[in-house]
C-alpha cells in the first residue's frame, strides 16, 4: 500500500467518533498526493461531502491577513517597527488594565505604543472576549454587537477604546488583532478588506469560493456546522451564522471567511513553493521566511503554551515549528500554519513544497487529537 494511503483509515476514523464529514488534500511540489473525503455535510439530508463544499474556515482566515498585509509591506507602505497609531490613530496613547498582588485593577498609560508587528504576533494586548481579565470582558460585550453591525474601521475604534491586557510588546495573547490587522489592510490599500483580498490573492490565484459572505445560488453548498457532545451526539449549530449573511458588514481578518479545500490549498501551495503558483506571485521567498521565523521573545513563548503547539513558536501570524523533539513531531523545522475554530488546518512546508488542507465543521473541533496524526502519517510517507 502507498504510505500517504494510510490517511484513509485514520480519516474514516474521525468520522466514526466526531465529525459528521471531512476532507483532506495533500499536495508536494505541485502533484496532488492524497485528495478525498469521508462523511456527510449535511447528515438529515445524507448529502456527503464533496470537492465543492464549503467550509467556515474561522482562524485559517489569519495566515490569508498576514500575508494579504505582507504584500502591502513588501511594496513599502509601513514598516514592521511603525507604531500603528500612524496609520490608525485611535491607537495614540494606549491605556494598560493593571492588578497588584491582591488583585486590585487601576488603568494607567501603556509603557510603549503598539507596533505593527505585535499586531502580526498576538503581542498588542488585544484580546478576545471572555471572562478572565476587565479587557476581556469588555471586549466580549462590545464583539456581541460587531458581527451584525460594524465594518472593520469601526471596530478598530471600538477595539481601541478597551485598555489593553498589558504593555504591548511584552506578552503573547490570542485576540483580536489581525481583526485590526484587517482594518490597516482597509486604510493602507483605500479599499474594503475583502475587495482587497479578492483583487491581490482570490481573483489572481481562481479561489472562486473564497469569500466573506454565502451567495444564495452556493448556501446548498455551505457544510452544516454540529455541536458534538459528550457522547458523540451531532447536534446543528447555527447560532454563529450571521456574519456569512448577504449585507453583513463585517469582515473579519481573524476568523471571517468561507472557503473549500481546492481554493485553500491553491494559497497554501503558493506559499509552499516560495510565494507563486501558475504565474501568481503574492510574496518573495524572502518575506515568506520572515513570515516563518520565531518573533517571541522566551517570555512570550511561556504565554503561547497550548499543549498541542509543544516545540512550535509564533511568526507573523502562523504557527511555526522551531523544536520538533519538544513536540514528538516528525515534521520540518520552518513548516508553519494554523487552524480554525471548528476544525480546519493547514500545513505549509516550504522545505518540502509540501501543503495540506484539513476541513471539517464541528465543535468543540477535537484539534490537538486530529492535527498530529495527521501530520505523523504525511510525514511518514514522503
Amino acid at each position: 500500500m502507498n504510505r500517504i494511503q494510510r490517511l484513509t483509515p485514520i480519516l474514516k476514523s474521525f468520522v466514526e467518533k466526531g465529525p459528521a464529514g471531512c476532507a483532506l488534500t495533500v499536495v508536494r511540489r505541485g502533484e496532488v498526493l492524497y485528495q478525498d473525503s469521508f462523511g456527510y455535510a449535511d447528515l438529515e439530508k445524507k448529502k456527503e461531502i464533496s470537492t465543492d463544499t464549503i467550509y467556515r474556515i474561522y482562524s485559517m482566515t489569519k495566515v490569508i491577513t498576514c500575508t494579504a498585509a505582507l504584500m502591502l509591506y513588501e511594496r513599502g507602505h509601513y514598516l514592521l517597527n511603525d507604531p500603528l497609531e500612524e496609520y490608525l490613530p485611535e491607537f495614540k496613547n494606549p491605556m494598560v488594565y493593571r492588578y497588584n498582588e491582591f488583585g486590585d485593577m487601576t488603568v494607567s498609560p501603556a509603557a510603549n505604543p503598539i507596533r505593527v508587528k505585535d499586531l502580526f504576533t498576538m503581542s498588542s494586548g488585544l484580546t478576545y472576549g471572555g471572562i478572565g481579565t476587565e479587557t476581556e470582558r469588555q471586549t466580549r460585550v462590545m464583539m456581541e454587537n460587531a458581527a451584525a453591525t460594524m465594518n472593520m474601521r469601526e471596530l478598530s475604534k471600538q477595539l481601541a477604546a478597551i485598555p489593553l491586557a498589558f504593555d504591548p510588546g511584552t506578552h503573547w495573547k490570542y485576540g483580536t488583532s489581525h481583526d485590526v490587522l484587517a482594518a490597516l489592510i482597509e486604510v493602507l490599500s483605500g479599499q474594503t478588506f475583502e475587495e482587497f483580498l479578492k483583487q491581490e490573492i482570490f481573483g489572481p490565484l481562481g479561489m472562486n469560493d473564497t469569500s466573506f459572505r454565502i451567495s444564495d445560488d452556493k448556501r446548498d453548498r455551505l457544510c452544516v456546522m454540529y455541536d458534538s457532545a459528550e457522547d458523540g451526539k451531532l447536534t446543528v449549530n447555527d447560532r454563529m451564522d450571521t456574519p456569512f449573511q448577504p449585507g453583513c458588514r463585517y469582515e473579519s481578518g481573524g476568523g471571517g471567511l468561507l472557503s473549500t479545500t481546492g481554493d485553500y490549498s491553491r494559497f497554501a501551495q503558493a506559499l509552499a513553493r516560495g510565494g507563486e503558483l501558475d504565474g501568481v506571485r503574492l510574496l518573495s521567498p524572502k518575506t515568506i521566511q520572515l513570515m516563518r521565523t520565531n518573533h517571541l521573545s522566551q517570555q512570550q513563548l511561556k504565554d503561547f503554551s497550548w499543549a498541542h503547539m509543544n516545540g512550535y513558536g509564533y511568526g507573523l501570524g502562523v504557527r511555526v515549528l522551531m523544536d520538533p523533539a519538544a513536540g514528538g513531531n516528525n515534521g520540518t523545522i520552518g513548516e508553519f500554519g494554523w487552524a480554525g475554530l471548528a476544525g480546519s488546518w493547514t500545513l505549509i512546508d516550504p522545505h518540502e513544497e509540501l501543503s495540506v488542507v484539513y476541513m471539517q465543521q464541528m465543535l468543540p473541533s477535537r484539534e490537538p487529537y486530529f492535527h498530529p496524526r495527521l501530520r505523523a502519517v504525511i510525514y511518514g510517507a514522503l
